[in-house]
């Protein structure tokens, strides 16, 4: 049995978690060229400063770099920052619409993944973070760490 190729190729955007409150979440596929696919699959790809914007019952990622492979044949005609259409049905789209007018919410890629050989961008609705949520964050995360070390040196 062959083994999987695009096994732990998945790319997350830690930046948004540490910078929104997530709500809802949503699977959407992309639209993609030949060379992107093979540049996703070698792991060339950055999300950090990537977002999602809806407009006119279209869903676009704005920001996605996918840096090609040294050996694609086209080089002239690569963008490796265009924007890319994501693939959502009708009901979705229409709430990321009706969501992404409302004030302090919007729209964030998480992570890019693939399921059954599909290249695929999970994207969320989101709140920004305050500084304080942002503090309030780090000093759990920081006693979660205290509370692991205490229990194990109990042991």
């Amino acid at each position: 049995m062959p083994e999987d190729r695009t096994a732990g190729r998945e790319f997350v955007n830690r930046r948004a978690r540490h910078d929104y409150h997530i709500d809802t979440r949503y699977d959407a596929g992309m639209v993609l060229h030949g060379w992107e696919v093979k540049a996703l699959r070698a792991g060339r790809a950055n999300l950090t400063h990537a977002y999602v914007h809806v407009a006119q019952s279209e869903v676009w990622l704005i920001g996605l770099s996918i840096q090609p492979l040294p050996n694609t044949a086209d080089r002239d005609n690569l963008e490796p920052d265009r924007t890319r259409k994501l693939l959502l049905n009708r009901r979705e789209i229409a709430q990321l619409m009706a969501h992404t007018t409302i004030r302090g919410k919007t729209c964030v890629p998480l992570r890019l993944h693939w399921k059954n050989n599909l290249a695929k961008c999970e994207i969320a609705l989101a709140r920004g973070k305050h500084q304080r949520d942002k503090r309030e964050d780090v000093k759990r995360r920081e006693w979660q760490r205290a509370r692991g070390r205490i229990l194990r040196s109990r042991d």
